[in-house]
This record gives structure tokens, C-alpha cells and sequence, in this order.
């Protein structure tokens, strides 16, 4: 079997973030066929973290917490290690990483990068990083043997020559079995149906801010907010949200995973995505698959997913969100059929397979 390592992932399992989440997802589906390796960051390991994982193997090596340098100094680190061992393919995640392509290339290695999305557009970054980043991106597209892109319009920025490498292959999800137990978000002060749940890093291309807004204006007092999600790096947007959220009493309870976030969907009233930037995003699917109402922003990696038009709410501002949320709670609470079927882990790693067999 090829040998394949992967680099571009803080790690999993328990470990917070979109790229994470895809990984653990979709490398198990291909133990079958490849050798997996993957590599971690350490500072984001719990101590004694398993070696193993479903079939897939880890190497853990440094790195640091510091924002910006973090991404950069492990990719390093894990080019060195490729070059040394040589797998038959190493695949890349994000465009940061991918700036070390090139020295994998001139060691002969096959190199897949997966697009998750336009890092240099979130607002966390000022304006040196961001061109870092689109720097990083021309190299990583440019010197890959091959490009996936979880979001299609992404993908049609990109001229022919990059396209011609190019796939689109978006996120999956598993169907979810609805909890039936309730102690955690009992202990949260919560009743089932009686929250609006939002799940995802608290930095400012997610939103939070003008959704507390939102849910000030329009939530009946009976009713409260779940912000589920933890914090990278401090920073005073995080630390403003966090005031914000204790004033309000909007629920912060941290990074969620496992049961405790299954209980959460299951028996949340409505979900809101209310993100500024987005590559394909995951926890909308996750949403769908628990069968929620839903309320999205406008941004184009949102309405790939084809929601009816009530489901979308201008990006940014908390006065249409205000609006549909107040229409929302005014329905009859009813679970959702969303059409998943083109969204399995089964699809994705069938077209990951064709093309690591391919190059």
C-alpha cells in the first residue's frame, strides 16, 4: 500500500477546528487502502495522547502557540521529516502550510493540497500576514501535483492551468442519532427547544458579536443563546465577547465534542451561522444532520449548500438576523429532511482515493 503522511492539522482526536474535524473523519475511510500518517502539534495534545488512532498512525512533533508562526514552523518541521522518509504522498491542508511545497517537489515527493479556504480574508490577520498567506497560496496551488478544493466557487478564481489539476470535493457528514439524555445542558441551565445554539472558534470571521446583538433584540426572555466553542489565541475581540456574553447570559460553554455537543444539536430550537468568511463550512452540515432549522449568512461557501432563501440573513447585519430569528421562533418547532446524500465521508474518500491513485 502507498504510504501517505499529512501535514497541515493541529491534530485529533479532541481537538477544536474545521480542518481537524475533516481529518478525523476522512482518513479513517482510507486505512484500507493507504498507510496513514499524520502529524500533530503537541502543544495541542492532551498528555499520554494516543499513538493510534481507527488504523492511522501519528507522529507528534513541536510547535508553538504563537498566532501566525504556529502553522509555519510545524509545516517546517514536518517538510524535513517528508523529505527523510519519502511516503509515496504527502497531502497538505490549507494554503499556510502549503508554502513548503516547493522543497517537497525537489525531493521528487507527489504533493496533494486541500483548499479549505481563503485564510488571508479572515479579520484576525493584519495586513503583513495576509500577504504572507496569498503568497503562500500562488506557491501552494502553483507547485502541487494535485489541488482539492472543498469549495467549488473557490476553485473558479483559479485560472485553467490550476484548474485543470483541480477537484471539488466538499465536506461530509455522518448521519446523526438524536440524543435522548439531557444532563449536560441541564447542567448549562438549559431546556430542550428553549436555545439558539452557534458552534465554532470565537475569532472575529465567525460572527459572534452581531448575533449577541441579534439575540438581544429578538430572543423572548424564556429563551438563551449557546455560543459552543473555544478560544485559540486571546485577543481582545474574545475577551469582548466573553464580557459581552457574562452581561447578556449568553452560554459560553467552551470547546464541546462528543456527547456533551450531541445534546446541544439534539435539542437546540434553532442553529445560526452567522460567519463572515467560510471554505465549505462543517458545522452547517453537522446542523442539517440533526434535522434543525437553520439560519446562515449570505457569504457564497453558505449558499453552496443550497438552503431555501428564509434559511439566509445579510451577512453582518444583527437587524435581518434579528428579523428571521423572531420569524423562526414564531413556527412550530419541526425537524428538518435536508438532502445529505452528495455530502458522505463515503463520497469524499472515493474521490480522495481516485486521486491519490491517479497521481
Amino acid at each position: 500500500m502507498k504510504n501517505v503522511y499529512v501535514f497541515g492539522t493541529r491534530g485529533f482526536p479532541n481537538v477544536q477546528g474545521g480542518v481537524e474535524k475533516h481529518c478525523e473523519q476522512l482518513y479513517p475511510e482510507l486505512t484500507s487502502k493507504y498507510n496513514i500518517s499524520i502529524f500533530r502539534r503537541i502543544p495541542f495534545l492532551k498528555k499520554n495522547a494516543e499513538k493510534v488512532y481507527k488504523g492511522i498512525q501519528f507522529i507528534d512533533l513541536p510547535s508553538t502557540r504563537i498566532k501566525g508562526f504556529e502553522p509555519f514552523f510545524h509545516s517546517f518541521l514536518c517538510t524535513i521529516y517528508c523529505i527523510v522518509k519519502r511516503p509515496d504522498i504527502v497531502h497538505i491542508h490549507n494554503i499556510g502550510p502549503g508554502m513548503f511545497i516547493p522543497l517537497l517537489k525537489l525531493a521528487g515527493l507527489k504533493v496533494v493540497l486541500t483548499y479549505h479556504s481563503a485564510n488571508y480574508e479572515h479579520k484576525k490577520w493584519n495586513y503583513i500576514s495576509r500577504k504572507i498567506l496569498k503568497f503562500s497560496e500562488w506557491i501552494a496551488v502553483n507547485s502541487s501535483t494535485a489541488v482539492i478544493f472543498v469549495n467549488k466557487k473557490q476553485m473558479c478564481l483559479f485560472n485553467d492551468k490550476i484548474q485543470r489539476k483541480s477537484t471539488y470535493i466538499p465536506n461530509g457528514v455522518y448521519r446523526k442519532q438524536l440524543a435522548t439524555r439531557t444532563d449536560y445542558i441541564e447542567k448549562l441551565g438549559l431546556q430542550p427547544q428553549k436555545y439558539i445554539l452557534a458552534v465554532g472558534r470565537i475569532t472575529q470571521e465567525k460572527g459572534f458579536d452581531y448575533l449577541i446583538d441579534s439575540y438581544v433584540r429578538s430572543l423572548p426572555h424564556d429563551f438563551k443563546l449557546v455560543l459552543a466553542g473555544g478560544v485559540d489565541h486571546s485577543s481582545s475581540y474574545s475577551s469582548e465577547i466573553s464580557k459581552r456574553a457574562q452581561k447578556q447570559n449568553v452560554i459560553m460553554p467552551g470547546y464541546v465534542d462528543g456527547e456533551f455537543l450531541r445534546q446541544l444539536y439534539s435539542h437546540a430550537r434553532l442553529f445560526v451561522l452567522p460567519s463572515y468568511n467560510e471554505g465549505f463550512p462543517l458545522v452547517l452540515l453537522e446542523a442539517m444532520s440533526y434535522h434543525l432549522p437553520i439560519l446562515a449568512s449570505d457569504i457564497p461557501a453558505n449558499k453552496l449548500l443550497e438552503l431555501n432563501p428564509g434559511d439566509y440573513f445579510k451577512t453582518g447585519s444583527a437587524l435581518d438576523l434579528s428579523k428571521h430569528i423572531k420569524q423562526k421562533l414564531a413556527q412550530e418547532f419541526t425537524r428538518v429532511d435536508y438532502p445529505l446524500h452528495e455530502y458522505t465521508w463515503q463520497n469524499v474518500s472515493d474521490k480522495v482515493t481516485t486521486i491519490f491513485d491517479k497521481i
